[in-house]
């Protein structure tokens, strides 16, 4: 099958890129356009590991084909910094304590900071609820728990 132009707004650039009608989004955004910040977990969509924003909303982006994502905008972790600064919850994450081996960080900072836009004060519940389709294996969670309500106190203006 040949390859189709796509078009689509990816960390705030605008980008076209040739794909093969299979392949993933979390493909074309590693492969095609060199951003290895988001992991490949499981290619099942069940570990939350390649998590990316679309248009707002998280989707897990092995399951989603690099076509459905054609003229739409995508956040990936390395769109969420700004002029060389880290965003409040990658920062969060890292005062508190909040990563291990690395590996599910990624797509849990989008996640957290997708749920932080849409809930700019979310109580403990919440947070477990927006962070459910993200797993991670070396954490009990209390420390990302911990920088989910730190960013989102520093995004409010609390400190």
């Amino acid at each position: 099958m040949p390859r189709q132009l796509i078009s689509l707004t990816i960390n705030g650039r605008e980008r076209e890129v040739a794909v093969e009608p299979h392949w993933t989004l979390l493909e074309t955004v590693r492969e095609a356009l060199d951003l290895t910040g988001s992991k490949e977990g499981c290619g099942t969509g069940d570990c939350g590991a390649c998590t990316m924003s679309v248009d707002g909303r998280i989707v897990t982006s092995c399951l989603m084909l690099a076509p459905q994502v054609n003229g739409r905008q995508v956040t990936t972790i390395e769109g969420l910094q700004s002029n060389g600064s880290l965003d409040p919850v990658q920062q969060a994450f890292i005062d508190t304590g909040g990563l291990q081996c690395g590996y599910c960080i990624p797509g849990m900072i989008v996640a957290a900071r997708n749920l932080i836009d849409d809930n700019p004060s979310p109580t403990l519940d919440q947070i477990r609820e927006g962070l459910a389709g993200n797993l991670c294996r070396c954490t009990g969670y209390t420390k990302i728990y911990e920088a989910v309500e730190l960013a989102a106190e520093r995004i409010r203006g609390g400190a």
